[in-house]
């Protein structure tokens, strides 16, 4: 690296000096351009990572502590640590040339987020009535911010602010913290029929919300042989699924009493199926084609198609819970 640094140097020493002919001029060109054209592509491939291992599990968790809670922490790890976050990456970055990793982080913060909510309002707290957990409702805010702010957003101001990923790091930290605290017995799980009933409906709105959004841009979009914003909203809705399937599994283990005695073991199982089977939706192109095409499938109405199964799904689940 230093070689290159004092080639570059002597570039432009000569370039000072008028030393340089022509012809190393239009080298010196031809240099700029080729390690321009390079340097997007190959840092784009090196960036470039949709994590959706489906068999992520959570380190070992302390006796009383909750499952849900440490994968929600590793999800946020595995998206601002392990990978880079990139949905706010500036233009000189190789990653602000992304789309589709973008989009997935973004849907897997998008879930964490409403979980996060559903555990300060609801599952964080003894009754409606009682105080609201600090580290969960801490968390819940800053897992709402936005995906999108790098250290400038000269849209608020000229001063440096706090980018997505550290809000996000925090939010991690908020959530080890009250599980922590829950594993000594000094925090909160109500692990209630009514709780684990208000969290499905949320996820069930939330999963409406985008089916709704899959559902238009087909009625909008399909059959046309150019569609940009169909990776994106693939990529976005297999993220919030991808988070949905884990946060759901490990939910089975925190909510195992309620589930035996509601016998909810064979639905939770079909659900946790339909959520898998769209986590590992993997089209090398996503296309947006006619919904009787021949030649060209459309991934967004195969991804619809498991996205309403599992809502029915958490209806069926929220229904039994109600009895």
């Amino acid at each position: 690296m230093e070689k290159i640094f004092d080639m570059w140097d002597g570039l432009v020493d000569r370039i000072k000096s008028g030393s340089l002919s022509s012809r190393g001029i239009y080298t010196v060109l031809a240099l700029v351009v080729a390690t321009v054209l390079l340097y997007y592509p190959i840092g784009m491939v090196v960036v470039h990572s949709i994590d959706d291992d489906i068999s992520l599990a959570v380190d070992d968790t302390a006796p009383g502590s909750s499952r849900t809670i440490a994968m929600a922490a590793t999800l946020i790890e595995r998206q601002t640590d392990t990978h880079r976050w990139t949905a706010n990456d500036p233009w000189f970055l190789p990653g602000a040339a992304l789309d589709n990793m973008p989009n997935y982080q973004q849907g897997v913060i998008s879930a964490l987020s409403r979980f996060a909510i559903e555990m300060s309002d609801q599952i964080g707290r003894t009754r409606g009535s009682s105080q609201v957990d600090s580290d969960l409702d801490k968390a819940a805010g800053l897992l709402k911010y936005s995906g999108t702010v790098w250290v400038f957003d000269f849209s608020t101001s000229i001063a440096p602010t706090a980018t997505s990923e550290a809000q996000y790091r925090a939010a991690r930290k908020s959530l080890l913290k009250y599980n922590t605290r829950l594993a000594e017995g000094n925090a909160v799980f109500e692990s209630r029929a009514d709780n684990l009933q208000a969290t499905i409906e949320r996820i069930t709105a939330d999963l409406g919300s985008a089916s709704a959004v899959v559902e238009q841009h087909i009625s909008d979009s399909a059959g046309g042989f150019y569609d940009f914003r169909a990776d994106d909203i693939f990529y976005r809705t297999k993220g919030r699924l991808y988070a949905y399937y884990l946060l759901l599994r490990e939910m089975e283990s925190d909510f195992s009493k309620t589930i035996g005695e509601k016998s909810l073991s064979a639905s939770w199982k079909l659900l946790l199926g339909s959520l898998k089977a769209v986590a590992e939706l993997q089209p090398w192109v996503v296309a947006n084609g006619s919904l009787d095409g021949q030649i060209v499938p459309n991934h967004l109405a195969i991804q619809g198609f498991y996205l309403l199964r599992a809502r029915t799904q958490l209806k069926e689940i929220s229904n039994i819970l109600l009895k």
